[in-house]
């Protein structure tokens, strides 16, 4: 299976994870609550996700390619919440 996160960053001092799908640049950006963040390019595709407190756990519903984030979030040992 060929993952469609390019890299990812945890800030431990924000306690927030970047995850990064795509290169192309940042034309919008939109909440899905106060806790998860999407950018998109400019033809709507997800460019990346930003999730704050990730020592609390995540919650992954609605998010862009869930089955990669998923997993990433599972390989760091992130808390999950469906």
């Amino acid at each position: 299976m060929i993952s469609r996160i390019k890299e990812y960053t945890y800030d431990q001092e924000a306690d927030a994870i970047y995850i990064t799908f795509s290169d192309k640049p940042v034309a919008s950006t939109g909440a899905l609550d106060d806790m998860r963040v999407i950018d998109y390019a400019a033809d709507g595709s997800p460019v990346g996700i930003e999730l704050l407190c990730v020592s609390d756990g995540v919650i992954t519903d609605s998010l862009p390619h869930l089955k990669d984030v998923l997993h990433l979030l599972e390989g760091i040992q992130v808390k999950i919440f469906a």
